[in-house]
C-alpha cells in the first residue's frame, strides 16, 4: 500500500486513521469512489489488461481499534465485529472481485464486518464469466444451478455436511474438471 502511495517511511509523513477516514468519507460524500474505480479500470483496459472469463471473490477484514470514534462520539456505524475461526476482530469488510487471469480487481464492495460475504455475491461478478472461484463461505445450490451450462466451470468450495467429511469426489473437485 505504501509503494503505491508513494509514501516512504523514512522521508515522509505518513497520514494517521483519523486522515485516511476523513478522506475516505469525503470521497464519499461526493460519490467519487465508483467513478474512481471506473477510471482505473477504463485506463488499465485502454492499456490492454482487461477483464477475461474468470472471477475470484473473496472477502478481507479492515481491522480497526474497537474505540474508533466520529465527531459525534458514535462509532462509525459501518463498523461492527464479526469472528474469523476462534478471532474476533473490529472494523469493516472489504468484498472483492478479481480477473481469475490477470489478478486486476474489478469489483469492490467495502461493507460492515457483520455481513455475510456470501450477501454480496452479485455486485462481485462482471455478468460474463465462464467460471468463478471462491471459498465455502459463498456456496448456494441456488447460485450454482444458476451458473451451470457448457463450458462454465463452478470453483466454488463445497462444505463438508455437519459431522462428516467431502467426499473424495468432491476434494478431487478440481482434478475431475480439469480433464
Amino acid at each position: 500500500m505504501r509503494r503505491f502511495a508513494g509514501i516512504e517511511l523514512g522521508d515522509d509523513r505518513i497520514p494517521d486513521e483519523t486522515t485516511i477516514l476523513n478522506f475516505r468519507h469525503l470521497l464519499e460524500r461526493h460519490g467519487l469512489t465508483e467513478a474512481i474505480f471506473a477510471d482505473v479500470n477504463a485506463h488499465l483496459a485502454d492499456r490492454g489488461i482487461t477483464l477475461c472469463s474468470g472471477t475470484l471473490v473473496d472477502a478481507t477484514i479492515i481491522d480497526a481499534p474497537s474505540s474508533t470514534k466520529n465527531k459525534a462520539g458514535a462509532r462509525d456505524p459501518e463498523m461492527s465485529s464479526t469472528r474469523n475461526g476462534n478471532d474476533w476482530y473490529f472494523g469493516m469488510k472489504a468484498h472483492i472481485g478479481v480477473d481469475a487471469e490477470s489478478g486486476v480487481t474489478h469489483s469492490l464492495e467495502t461493507l460492515t464486518a457483520k455481513l455475510h460475504d456470501s450477501q454480496v455475491w452479485e455486485a462481485l461478478l462482471h455478468g460474463e464469466e465462464t467460471s468463478v472461484w471462491a471459498d465455502k463461505g459463498y456456496v448456494s445450490a441456488e447460485r450454482e444451478a444458476a451458473f451451470a451450462g457448457p463450458g462454465k466451470v463452478w470453483g466454488v468450495m463445497r462444505k463438508a455436511p455437519k459431522g462428516g467429511r467431502v467426499s473424495d469426489l468432491l476434494c478431487n473437485w478440481d482434478l475431475v474438471h480439469a480433464s
